[in-house]
C-alpha cells in the first residue's frame, strides 16, 4: 500500500495543475486585453478653458 506522504503528494500534485491551467490562460490572454483597452482610451487634450471652467476656478480661489 501506499504511504500517506505519497498520497499526499499526488493529491497536491493535481490540485497544482488544476489550477495551473486557468492561470496559464489567464496569463496569456491578459496582455491582450489590456493592450486592446489601452489602445481604445480617447486620447484628451487637457481641460478646455470655457465659460464654465472659469467660474468653477473663480469659486474656487481662497
Amino acid at each position: 500500500m501506499d504511504s500517506p506522504k505519497r498520497e499526499n503528494s499526488r493529491r497536491r500534485f493535481l490540485q497544482l495543475a488544476a489550477s495551473a491551467a486557468p492561470a496559464a490562460v489567464a496569463m496569456a490572454v491578459a496582455p491582450n486585453a489590456a493592450a486592446g483597452v489601452a489602445t481604445e482610451a480617447p486620447k484628451s487634450s487637457g481641460l478646455r478653458d470655457t465659460e464654465h471652467t472659469r467660474k468653477y476656478f473663480e469659486s474656487a480661489r481662497f
